[in-house]
């Protein structure tokens, strides 16, 4: 399968919101703890001014057809000017694709987005015991720097520890 990577724009809002909304009910990878609206994603994909963004990854079929199958952004990752150049990293890949490379895709271009952009660090902040993802930051050379234990309850309810990652771009 062939996979493409854009910007995402106001016509991907609902796309993003279903992607996240899955993750969001399944639970183990994210603190919030109900789904959100279209409303509620739509000003975060806004609140992604430049350098930071929002972006969507598409399968290609062989006629050319593209279909979302999962979402990346860079966001800030502490509001004060020293720490201009570092950005949190998140991804989010629709429950149908995991497991096909979308995650390795999807985390190479969004690496390669923020060294575009200028940034020195990605830091991503990850449960500790989601194993896609921690053999995500392994993959890629991420080094764990932290481990808060008991950090955050996701839907399910679960008190799950947040492991810390970070690479030197």
């Amino acid at each position: 399968m062939e996979y493409a990577y854009r910007q995402a724009t106001e016509a991907d809002v609902q796309a993003l919101t279903d992607i996240y909304n899955a993750a969001v009910i399944k639970g183990g990878s994210s603190a919030d703890t109900t789904p959100r609206t279209v409303e509620q994603r739509r000003d975060w994909l806004e609140s992604h001014r430049s350098p930071y963004a929002v972006f969507v990854t598409e399968a290609v079929d062989g006629d050319g057809g593209r279909t979302i199958v999962g979402f990346s952004a860079l966001s800030v990752f502490y509001d004060r000017a020293g720490y201009d150049g570092v950005t949190d990293l998140a991804y989010y890949i629709a429950p149908d694709w995991q497991g096909r490379g979308v995650g390795t895709f999807t985390l190479r271009s969004l690496l390669d987005e923020a060294r575009k952009r200028g940034m020195r660090k990605a830091c991503g902040i990850i449960f500790a015991d989601n194993a896609g993802s921690i053999a995500l930051m392994h993959r890629f050379g991420f080094t764990q720097f932290g481990l808060m234990p008991a950090a955050a309850t996701d839907s399910t309810g679960t008190m799950r520890d947040m492991s810390y990652w970070y690479l030197d771009l």
